[in-house]
């Protein structure tokens, strides 16, 4: 199962206060359906009905879409506080 560092759910938890986003919405992977491989971040409402969540740490919620988790379950989401705006990355877990 993809892991959530610290900084990524500072970083989620305060995008989505920023976005008024309800405490059940979080942040949602998907695969991009344009480009095999990548993947699309989105701040959400609420989870879709099949998605896997990662995260739910109290303030900060991650979804992965069902198609998508097999391809992050060794990767580690991660956020780069000192990144302007979101700075995400996904790297293999240690």
């Amino acid at each position: 199962m993809l892991t959530v560092t610290d900084n990524a759910r500072t970083a989620v938890q305060d995008l989505a206060q920023q976005a008024g986003v309800p405490v059940e919405g979080g942040l949602r992977i998907a695969q991009a359906s344009d480009q095999p491989g990548n993947f699309e971040l989105a701040l959400v409402p609420a989870p879709q009905p099949d998605d896997q969540v990662v995260d739910a740490s109290g303030s900060t919620n991650v979804f992965v879409e069902a198609q998508a988790a097999p391809a992050l379950e060794t990767l580690t989401l991660d956020a780069d506080p000192r990144a302007e705006g979101p700075g995400f990355v996904l790297t293999p877990t240690a």
